[in-house]
């Protein structure tokens, strides 16, 4: 069991569904000695991501760039909160290595928030990004964006980098966003998204259930994202990284789960990821749209 399950099992008892995979297997260990000895971080790790045995073992990693420390102090997120270091500049070739050592079909890359940096750290997103794909051309990636404060010219300079896929997670309703949110907005999100799926590439989001949403805000939340052009999504339960964070309010039982997907699925979406370990990487290489032509613009 991981450390996070663990602290939600000293504060409050499990449901039984909630049982990962064991963090084993090939794959795993090759993945963690690379990730450690090229000083590379993940969001496996860094937010105890309860499908990482899985993922690591079918060829599929997650990885957090320009550092593990965030700008931004969201109260549902385990990712540590401070004052950034400075930008590591070796960071993309490292990465790119190793996602070749590892032999890798699909890598999804993600970031902290670095509100410090002029361009929100979307310069070194579009780098690490062709880098990645210059050393591994068979590879496909999913970017996994923070808001860059909802600016154009830094969206469009990781579109510009050539990502089968852009997603950016709204995290949780509307009504909720500002009680667990720092900094982001609700409707600048979903003009994110919409600002990706106008160029042409596939558009990705995902929320969290289990903070004290309704079923009815859930549905409400999905339209939004088709009207901004987002077809796929994925809803999986929230579990507290620690006592200071925000609580869970509920544990939604698998059927709630299979019923979002469906509903969701009938209101226009093409692909949904719903059960309660869901989380917004889980089965990310099958999100890839290979008939999608990004079209290019100048940043």
């Amino acid at each position: 069991m991981n450390n996070q399950l663990q602290k939600e099992t000293g504060r409050r008892r499990l449901p039984p569904w909630l049982k990962m995979q064991s963090a084993n297997g090939e794959n795993y260990p090759k993945i963690k000695k690379l990730v450690s000895s090229n000083n590379l971080h993940t969001i496996c790790v860094s937010a105890n991501c309860p499908n990482i045995g899985e993922c690591w073992n079918t060829g599929t990693a997650t990885f957090m760039i320009l550092g593990d420390i965030c700008t931004r102090s969201c109260k549902f997120c385990g990712v540590k909160s401070g004052k950034p270091l400075p930008v590591d500049r070796d960071e993309a070739k490292r990465l790119a290595g190793s996602i070749k050592a590892m032999g890798l079909k699909h890598a999804v890359i993600t970031s902290v928030d670095r509100d410090d940096l002029v361009d929100n750290g979307s310069g070194f997103w579009a780098e690490t990004i062709r880098t990645i794909k210059k050393i591994n051309p068979e590879v496909t990636i999913e970017a996994l964006i923070p808001d860059f404060d909802g600016k154009k010219e830094n969206i469009l300079r990781v579109i510009n980098a050539g990502p089968e896929v852009i997603s950016h997670n709204l995290e949780t309703v509307r009504r909720l966003t500002p009680v667990i949110r720092s900094r982001a907005k609700y409707d600048r999100s979903l003009g994110v998204l919409k600002f990706i799926a106008s160029a042409g590439v596939t558009a990705k989001s995902g929320i969290m259930v289990g903070l004290g949403e309704t079923d009815r805000e859930v549905f409400e939340t999905m339209d939004d994202l088709l009207k901004a052009g987002c077809k796929v999504i994925t809803i999986g339960q929230y579990l507290q990284p620690t006592f200071e964070h925000y609580p869970v309010i509920d544990y939604i039982p698998p059927a709630r789960f299979k019923q979002y997907r469906i509903t969701g699925m009938e209101k226009g979406f093409k692909f949904i990821e719903s059960s309660p370990l869901v989380r917004s990487s889980y089965h990310a290489e099958k999100h890839v749209d290979s008939g999608v032509k990004v079209k290019q613009f100048m940043v």
